[in-house]
């Protein structure tokens, strides 16, 4: 399996986006140096970093991520929202979102180590697309470990997307929706992507 093995601080400055964003601390980090100007960015370059900075963010390769569009173009609604969507519904993404990992690379670490249940049933794939009504809890063997323990003393009052539904310090969340465009946390100019994919 491939994987992105990018610097996470020298990525964000070059994407301009916050580490926040990935799980690595409130602090914001811009590649802006006041005293240096820099050439203007083409369209096509706008179009290939609003791509680059989704890919990042959810660690998802080209294949992967194109295969997310394609199926964003054959469903109902605005493209570039849809997309979104997709990536959201992803397991490792929805861990991180209910705090039982730091980071979406921990949180798909914990997925492929199998510490996770959807519905009693154990899944190990980290691209695994939730579905509304399933419930998404960390596995009966696991919950005494030491590693969760310490994730529920540090997020356990993490608030969630409003999609999801968790109770503060529980082992276990539901998915009561689907993400809207409002629960995406970072900036992003999806139509940029679609324009992208659409050439």
């Amino acid at each position: 399996m491939a994987k992105n093995m990018q610097p996470v601080s020298k990525r964000c400055k070059t994407l301009d986006i916050s580490p926040a964003v990935l799980g690595y601390g409130p602090k914001k980090v811009t590649n802006r140096n006041p005293k240096q100007t820099r050439r203007k960015k083409s369209e096509y370059g706008l179009q290939l970093a609003e791509k680059q900075k989704a890919k990042f963010i959810y660690g998802v390769l080209e294949k992967q991520f194109r295969g997310y569009y394609e199926k964003a173009t054959k469903k109902q609604g605005v493209t570039g929202e849809i997309l979104l969507q997709e990536l959201e519904r992803r397991l490792d993404n929805v861990v991180f979102r209910m705090g039982f990992g730091n980071t979406r690379r921990e949180a798909r670490q914990l997925v492929n180590h199998g510490h996770f249940t959807i519905n009693g049933s154990r899944v190990d794939i980290p691209s695994y697309q939730v579905r509304v009504d399933e419930v998404i809890a960390i596995a009966e063997k696991s919950r005494a470990s030491v590693k969760f323990k310490t994730l529920l003393e540090e997020n356990g009052t993490k608030p969630c997307p409003q999609w999801i539904e968790k109770a503060k310090n529980a082992f276990e969340g539901k998915i009561i929706g689907l993400p809207a465009r409002e629960d995406i946390d970072y900036e992003i100019a999806e139509h940029l992507i679609v324009e992208l994919y659409s050439k």
